[in-house]
């Protein structure tokens, strides 16, 4: 790996743990075709773009995906909303959607465990289904995320894989 290639220094328990995700990234997206059916195996692919930007002076973070054609659900815009409770050093994120019809979804929470990869969970209710929701995150390169949810239904036993986003640096 060269310099270039490295993931940019991220300070892991604090201010500006999301400021490598500034900027506006090509989001190459596969999601589960019924993510609360853990049986289903269809999976759908899509592109969009994520616009990311830090606020509070790194104290938090935001973002919003654009996803032009989403299987299923047309013309579809997310956004993400990431804080930083600097007491205990973890971080919340939030997420709406098109589909949540102004709602905040609960968020999870969690931090970086080191240089490259964070996990954030939550316990939920999606659709009167109680689950457990996971995120994690991958920094692969200083132009490279990885990003995957996940789904337990029996309370972090098992962990069920449904949406994951390869995100590719168009600008800083």
């Amino acid at each position: 790996m060269t310099e270039m290639d490295a993931p940019p220094a991220l300070a892991c328990d604090g201010p500006h743990a999301f400021d490598f995700f500034a900027g506006t990234w090509k989001a190459e997206n596969r999601k589960r075709a019924k993510p609360l059916d853990p049986d289903d195996s269809e999976w759908v692919a899509f592109d969009g773009e994520i616009v990311s930007k830090p606020i509070l002076h790194g104290m938090g973070s935001t973002d919003t995906i654009r996803i032009p054609d989403m299987p299923g659900r047309g013309d579809f815009e997310g956004f993400t909303l990431r804080l930083l409770d600097p007491d205990t050093g973890l971080w919340r994120i939030w997420w709406a959607s098109t589909v949540s019809k102004g709602q905040l979804d609960t968020p999870v929470v969690g931090r970086f465990h080191d240089e490259r990869n964070g996990t954030f969970e939550c316990d939920d209710v999606i659709d009167n289904l109680p689950v457990t929701v996971r995120y994690t995150w991958r920094i692969e390169s200083a132009t490279s995320v990885h990003w995957e949810q996940a789904f337990s239904f029996d309370e972090g036993a098992n962990w069920d894989t449904n949406w994951i986003t390869d995100a590719t640096r168009i600008t800083s």
